[in-house]
C-alpha cells in the first residue's frame, strides 16, 4: 500500500492552502473564490523522514449546483478507495453545512483513518468553535490554520502512524510502469507488447487490486511490466477518470524503476502529463517519454524536432529524456521504447569510479569555478558517487552554502555531457569539507 493523504472537503475550505503546505510548493492556485481547482493537484511532501503522496481533490467549477454536489462526492469515493490516509476539512468561520454532512456521512462509511481538521483557526475564540465538529462522530478534531501553518505539524506526528513501510521487493528484475491520461494508448501497447502468447504472462494482482505485473520475457529482454491500464471506468466525468488514474498511477509509479510516460500525439502534452513527469522526477525514477498515435500527424521534415522542441519547453529543467514517436495500432517503434526504457534503468543505476570522476569534473571545475561571492572563493576538492537507487553525487568544498542553484545545474549539465545518465534523475550535493 502506497502512503497517499488525500484531502476531501466542500470548496473554499483552504483544502490547496493545506497542499502547498504539506507539499512545499506553491503548485495549487489559491483563491477566495470556490471552486478554483480544476487541475488535480497531487505531490510528494516528507514528515520525520516518512514521504507521501499528497492529492488535493479540489472543487469543480459547474454550472448547477447538483452537478457540483455529485462531482465533490464523485471524488470523495474515488479518495476513500485508493488513499491510506482521508483529511477532511472543514471551515471553522462557516461550522457545519449540508455538504460537510454529506461528506461526513460517506466517510463514517469507510474504514480508512479519517482525520478531522478545522481550518482557518485563527485566534483563541474561533479555537472554542472547533468542538461543533465532534458532532461529526469522526473522532478527534484537529485545529489548524493552513495559512500560517499551526496545528499542521500535530497532524503529521498523527497522520504518518498509520503508513506502512514499503518492504524491498525480492525480485530483481527492472520495473517498468506505463503511465499517461486515459485513452492514451496504455492497454494497446501492453496488448503489443506482449501479443497472443499470454503464457509469459503471469497476472499476480496486488493488495492494492490495481497495478497489475507482467513478467516479459521475449527477443532477449527480460523484465516486469506494471500495468496500470484497464481503468474501471467509475463514471462519465471526465474529470473524475482522470482523478482516478492519477491515484492509480502514482501507486504503480512508486513501484517502478522506470516510468514510460506515454503523451497522444493529437492532443499534445498537457498538464496532467506534467504531473506525472514532475511525480515520477521527484521520486527518482527513470524516465521515458512515448509520443503514441504519431501516425494520425500530418508531418513533414520538422514535425519530430518541433513537438520534441515543444515537450522539452514544458518539461523543464529535466529534458535529458529519451522521446520516442510510436503508433501503437501499427506496432511502429513500441520495442524501441522497451529498449529505450531498459537503457533508463541502466542509466538510473550507473555507478562512476571515483578517480574518473574527479579527472574528468575537477578541470572543468577549475575551468569554471563557482562565482565568488561577499569576496569569497569557492573551492571544490573532491566529488563521490553516493551508494543510492539513483544517481547522486557529492562535492566537497569549503563554502558549500554559497553555491547557487544556476551553478548545480551547470555541474548537472556537465555530468551529463560527460556521462550517460539520459532519462535519470541526478541529484547533486554540496558538502563541507
Amino acid at each position: 500500500m502506497s502512503n497517499i493523504i488525500a484531502i476531501v472537503g466542500r470548496p473554499n475550505v483552504g483544502k490547496s492552502t493545506l497542499f502547498n503546505r504539506l507539499t512545499e510548493s506553491r503548485k495549487a492556485i489559491v483563491d477566495d473564490i470556490s471552486g478554483v481547482t480544476r487541475d488535480r493537484h497531487y505531490g510528494v511532501g516528507e514528515w520525520t523522514d516518512r514521504q507521501f503522496t499528497v492529492i488535493d481533490t479540489g472543487g469543480y467549477v459547474a454550472n448547477s449546483e447538483d452537478v457540483y454536489e455529485a462531482a465533490i462526492r464523485e471524488q470523495v469515493m474515488i479518495a476513500i478507495e485508493e488513499a491510506s490516509v482521508l483529511i477532511f476539512m472543514v471551515d471553522v468561520t462557516t461550522g457545519i453545512t449540508d455538504l460537510d454532512d454529506d461528506i461526513a456521512q460517506v466517510l463514517r462509511r469507510s474504514n480508512k483513518p479519517v482525520y478531522v481538521c478545522a481550518n482557518k483557526v485563527d485566534n483563541t475564540a474561533l479555537y472554542n468553535e472547533i468542538h461543533t465538529f465532534y458532532g461529526f462522530g469522526l473522532g478527534e478534531v484537529y485545529a489548524l490554520s493552513s495559512m500560517t501553518g499551526s496545528g499542521t505539524g500535530e497532524l503529521l506526528d498523527e497522520i504518518v502512524k498509520n503508513f506502512e513501510d514499503i518492504p524491498e521487493e525480492e525480485n530483481q528484475l527492472p520495473k517498468i510502469t506505463i503511465a499517461g491520461r486515459p485513452n492514451v494508448g496504455k492497454s494497446s501497447l501492453v496488448n503489443a507488447l506482449i501479443g497472443k502468447e499470454r503464457n509469459i504472462v503471469t497476472a499476480n494482482a496486488g493488495t492494492t487490486r490495481d497495478s497489475i505485473k507482467i513478467h516479459y520475457n521475449q527477443f532477449g529482454h527480460e523484465f516486469m511490466l506494471i500495468d496500470t491500464a484497464g481503468l474501471r471506468k467509475k463514471t462519465k466525468v471526465k474529470e473524475n477518470l482522470e482523478f482516478y488514474s492519477v491515484m492509480r498511477t502514482i501507486k504503480a509509479l512508486e513501484e517502478a524503476d522506470v516510468v514510460v510516460l506515454m503523451i497522444d500525439a493529437v492532443e499534445g502534452i498537457e498538464s496532467q502529463d506534467i504531473n506525472i513527469f514532475h511525480l515520477a522526477e521527484k521520486n527518482k525514477k527513470g524516465i521515458v517519454i512515448l509520443v503514441n498515435k504519431w501516425d494520425l500527424i500530418e508531418k513533414n521534415t520538422q514535425t519530430m524536432k518541433a513537438f520534441e522542441e515543444q515537450i522539452h519547453e514544458r518539461i523543464r529543467p529535466f529534458t535529458d529524456v529519451p522521446i520516442v514517436f510510436t503508433s501503437v495500432l501499427n506496432k511502429q517503434r513500441i520495442f524501441k521504447a522497451i529498449e529505450a526504457a531498459l537503457e533508463v534503468y541502466k542509466n538510473r543505476s550507473k555507478k562512476i569510479p571515483t578517480s574518473k570522476l574527479n579527472d574528468v569534473m575537477l578541470p572543468l571545475i577549475e575551468k569554471f569555478p563557482p562565482p565568488a561571492l561577499k569576496g569569497k572563493h569557492i573551492k571544490i576538492k573532491y566529488i563521490t558517487q553516493i551508494n543510492a537507487t539513483s544517481p547522486m553525487f557529492a562535492f566537497f568544498c569549503n563554502l558549500p552554502q554559497y553555491i547557487k542553484d544556476p551553478y548545480k545545474r551547470f555541474i548537472e549539465n556537465k555530468l551529463r555531457e560527460n556521462f550517460d545518465f539520459s532519462g535519470a534523475p541526478i541529484q547533486i550535493y554540496f558538502r563541507q569539507k
